[in-house]
């Protein structure tokens, strides 16, 4: 089994990827919105579909990409039937199984950080993907969102009777470590390790945290699969002309086979600079070169009714030439996803004649 831990360093939370190598099935736990490019990129350069992205409960610190991976690549999103929201492709619970190629992820339900929190056994290899109920040297927090120490303990009781050589890979960490086992957290864990359920319970009365910083954008977006109303209203409209996707923080973008099959049909404005456009990437043929910091100003020659694709090296800089367009009032724009890197890592076709008037 494939098998990659990706780490989002605002929220410390990592994402697993997990796939059979022979039917290139795969699937996502606990994809986090603002990496959507880093993991649909590596789906694509590994050669893998996509066929579930499973959160382990409703997050309060970071927004899940389930909803944006489901428009983007067909996936099914799956979460706990207790976990308060009719947004998931399917609702799990106790002893369900979920199956990519030859292998199995068991549902073990494990509340009490939240009431719909899960947790993802894959005997044959011995993993175990915990979320928030268990931690490295920790667990997840019992003060808000369903909370219950008591329940929490329990849950864990049944992580702690799988093998203890069971891999133990966490919802977050945020001293560095990666991952444990269950006879380590067992010996280890320093809220857990030889405890009773009372003194657990004091420990976690006593933890006095502070909130998540992004809990009130968090769990609402959350219910709804990440999918914001604003997104859901805006791509309508959007696909009118191409197939839009919208990015977590608003960005417009265009896959390059789509482009490269309707490069008449748009205008290609390249916002990197001149040496760029004509150094060893290339650029696109008959694409306008429009430097970023000169975007704006040039943008009264262009008009607003026209369909745009913005182009960069990598993707950053016409992101943000693609938002500026749309304040500026332009109608039909969108980033070319993963500008010229991706472009010819497709093989599609350049030219580095000089650079367009």
């Amino acid at each position: 089994m494939l098998l990659r831990q990706l780490f989002d360093p605002e929220s410390s939370t990592y994402t697993y990827l997990l796939a059979d190598e022979q039917t290139r099935e795969a699937v996502l736990i606990d994809p986090v919105r603002d990496q959507v490019e880093r993991d649909t990129q590596l789906l694509d350069e590994l050669g893998l579909e996509l066929l579930y992205t499973l959160d382990t409960h409703v997050h309060a610190d970071h927004i899940t990409a389930s909803g944006v991976l489901r428009s983007r690549m067909g996936s099914k999103s799956v979460l706990s039937k207790h976990a308060g929201t009719g947004c998931p492709d399917i609702q799990v619970q106790e002893g369900d199984e979920l199956h990519f190629g030859s292998h199995t992820l068991k549902v073990i339900e494990t509340p009490g950080h939240t009431d719909g929190c899960l947790t993802y056994y894959e005997p044959e290899g011995g993993h175990v993907f915990t979320g928030d109920a268990l931690l490295i040297r920790g667990c997840g927090r019992t003060d808000f969102q369903q909370g219950d120490s008591r329940r929490l303990y329990h849950s864990i009781g049944k992580l702690f009777a799988l093998p203890d050589t069971t891999n133990v890979w966490p919802g977050h960490d945020y001293r560095g470590r990666t991952v444990s086992s269950v006879g380590e957290e067992k010996l280890h864990n320093p809220r857990l390790a030889g405890k009773s359920e009372d003194e657990f319970v004091a420990i976690m009365d006593g933890l006095n945290l502070q909130a998540p910083k992004k809990i009130a954008e968090a769990l609402p977006a959350n219910l709804t699969c990440g999918m914001t109303e604003t997104m859901a209203a805006e791509q309508p409209t959007e696909r009118g002309w191409a197939p839009i996707e919208r990015m977590s923080d608003g960005t417009p973008e265009v896959d390059g086979h789509w482009l490269a099959n309707h490069r008449d049909d748009v205008v290609v404005i390249d916002v990197r600079q001149a040496e760029e456009y004509v150094g060893d990437l290339g650029h696109i043929t008959g694409s306008q070169l429009i430097p970023l910091g000169q975007l704006q100003e040039m943008s009264n020659e262009l008009s607003r009714e026209q369909p745009f694709v913005v182009v960069c090296r990598s993707g950053r800089r016409s992101a943000d030439a693609a938002r500026t367009l749309e304040a500026l009032g332009f109608k039909r724009v969108a980033s070319l996803r993963g500008g010229m890197q991706h472009w010819n890592t497709a093989g599609l076709p350049i030219s580095r004649s000089a650079k367009s008037a």
